[in-house]
């Protein structure tokens, strides 16, 4: 707690008993303690607090296959560059590779994935002076934000020697007597390095031309919420100067900001991408959006293209180095950092007379976008086939409460949000955890979402939400409000969206194969957690559900929808786009 540690997740064990000890002594002296019965689980609200937060928390565990349990949150903590601290207990090492129970190799099952590893004693914790656990915990929490590298995540394994819990009294005399005086330090003095400090900001050569068009890809953010602001007024600025239109993926965080002019449908745009689009300079921003087409573009650009990510140093470039032009040169140093490297001429002046017009033509076509899509998905409920999820996505935004934090589960959530979305609702935190990709932990991160902003809302499919059940434990727990919405189509819906299908469709049971529907009652689930739910039959009537759901400490909506009719919508709606455009 002295290097600002506030929050911790513990899960049960008899080797990790000390430490779960330690933690309920340091609960009334400021810890924010919560407790779960499944170490995944716990690991990802403790990666859905870590991301909303900026600040690294505590996750214990006891030793052998509870470690393993802490692997996938791990892998998302690298990958989206998010700051974890896992502690293990464990056996000595006089017991390992002797056959002893629960001793395993603990000790490697995370390190693909961690900023650093940190090993306790060999014979135990207790043979360490506290001046040397005091010296290995200061360095395990530096290194959830190692200099020139990303915040991610850290493991520190702690082997502890029998006897391992001291008897009733003695425990109850070592509560009495245990004092703590900590003043956690203020945030602003908790050592948070800026994006990219340690890696200097060289200049790129050839540098992005202010005067000529060119274009800004914001792919998702994934810097720390303290450097958010910096990045706003940075990416505004450049904005100002070149007149560059911003590509503003759906989990950027810019979309609804008014003082950004943003380009919302480029994954429609771009579906047959006119040549007037075509840009010779190219800006990133962070990683790539998820849309294919507009990585295609990109990857057919004879442009220069530059990277600025939030303090990763490592590849962000998929594509192979851009485009057909000089390749696509990397900076870590962050956009704000980046640009105040710039010398005082690169900020002189305003946009080019062609940088305007070129910003324009991609304005233009996103206003007659914007506007066929809202002719488009006007219906949002079909007699048969239920609620539509793209007019979900078109309407939610519109909905919810401004600033309300939305989660968007992988993979059709999160796509159809950045395909469909309402460039028009107002602005709010949009959550996505795309480092990996997967669906694991996606309601225990919305659980350490909401927790850490007061109020959330989950955006799901019915696999996700089933992958993770356990997260409705974490109900008894929650300070914060979460409202998750369902999307139950019976499976995966992402897979409808591939070309997989056979016909007839015998030759392949593309059910049992791919989508996997589970004959699952979600409402019932929910239920035998305590938590209250209802059945929303049509968009018409999600208001009013809202309504009642976001005054619910944690609540589920489920929405039925068809996916084979969504995926030919969505396939439909593609073609029809490209011909829309075509249109005076």
């Amino acid at each position: 707690m002295e290097q600002g540690l506030s929050q911790a997740v513990l899960c049960p064990g008899s080797r990790s008993g000390a430490l779960a000890l330690a933690l309920g002594v340091l609960e009334p002296h400021g810890l924010a303690l919560y407790t779960a019965i499944d170490e995944r689980s716990a690991a990802f609200f403790a990666l859905g607090l870590a991301r909303a937060t900026g600040k690294a928390v505590a996750v214990v565990t006891t030793s052998g296959t509870a470690v393993a349990n802490l692997l996938p949150a791990a892998v998302e903590a690298d990958y989206g560059a998010i700051p974890l601290l896992l502690i293990s207990a464990d056996r000595p090492s006089r017991l390992k590779g002797c056959g002893a129970n629960q001793t395993v190799n603990q000790e490697s099952f995370l390190a693909a994935s961690v900023r650093w590893f940190g090993q306790g004693d060999g014979t135990g914790l207790a043979a360490m002076t506290d001046a040397a656990i005091a010296a290995l915990a200061r360095q395990a929490w530096s290194a959830t934000r190692p200099p020139g590298l990303a915040p991610g995540p850290v493991h520190l394994n702690l082997p502890f020697a029998e006897p391992l819990h001291a008897g009733g009294p003695a425990l109850l005399e070592a509560t009495a007597h245990a004092s703590l005086d900590i003043t956690p330090p203020p945030w602003g003095e908790l050592s948070l390095r800026t994006p990219g400090s340690g890696i200097q900001a060289r200049p790129f050569s050839p540098a992005p031309d202010p005067d000529q068009p060119g274009v800004v890809v914001a792919g998702p953010w994934r810097g720390l919420p303290q450097n958010w602001p910096g990045y706003v007024e940075a990416l505004v600025r450049w904005q100002r100067r070149t007149g560059w239109p911003v590509l503003a993926d759906g989990l950027s965080g810019l979309r609804g900001l008014a003082e950004l002019d943003l380009i919302s449908s480029y994954d429609l745009l771009l579906e047959a991408p006119e040549p007037e689009l075509r840009s010779a300079q190219v800006l990133r921003l962070g990683p790539l959006p998820a849309s294919r087409r507009l990585q295609r573009w990109l990857a057919d650009q004879d442009a220069l293209q530059w990277l600025v990510s939030e303090g990763e140093p490592r590849c962000l470039d998929p594509l192979g180095g851009g485009g057909h032009g000089s390749g696509c040169q990397q900076s870590a140093a962050g956009l704000a950092g980046w640009s105040a490297s710039l010398p005082p001429a690169f900020w002189a002046g305003g946009p080019s007379g062609e940088a305007l017009q070129f910003g324009a033509r991609w304005r233009q076509r996103e206003q007659h976008l914007q506007l066929w899509l809202d002719q488009q998905l006007a219906n949002a409920d079909g007699a048969e086939n239920g609620v539509s999820e793209l007019c979900l996505a078109r309407q939610l935004g519109l909905l919810l409460p401004a600033g309300l934090p939305l989660v968007l589960a992988n993979s059709s959530p999160v796509r159809d949000w950045e395909s469909f979305a309402n460039p028009a609702a107002p602005w709010r935190p949009v959550y996505g955890f795309r480092g990996a990709s997967g669906i694991d932990g996606t309601l225990s991160i919305a659980c350490g979402v909401a927790e850490a902003h007061g109020q959330a809302v989950l955006l799901t499919g019915d696999l996700a939400l089933l992958h993770d059940s356990h997260g409705w434990l974490w109900q008894r727990q929650l300070k914060g409000r979460l409202t998750v919405i369902l999307i139950n189509n019976g499976g995966g819906g992402i897979f409808e969206q591939l070309p997989i299908r056979t016909t007839p469709e015998r030759a392949l049971d593309f059910e049992r194969l791919f989508a996997m529907p589970q004959q699952l009652d979600h409402l019932a689930l929910a239920a035998a957690h305590g938590v209250p739910g209802r059945r929303v039959l049509q968009l018409a009537g999600l208001p009013a559900q809202l309504d009642w759901a976001l005054q619910q400490p944690l609540a589920l909506l489920e929405l039925v929808s068809d996916r084979r009719a969504d995926a030919l919508r969505r396939q439909t709606l593609r073609r029809m786009a490209a011909q829309a455009l075509m249109q005076p």
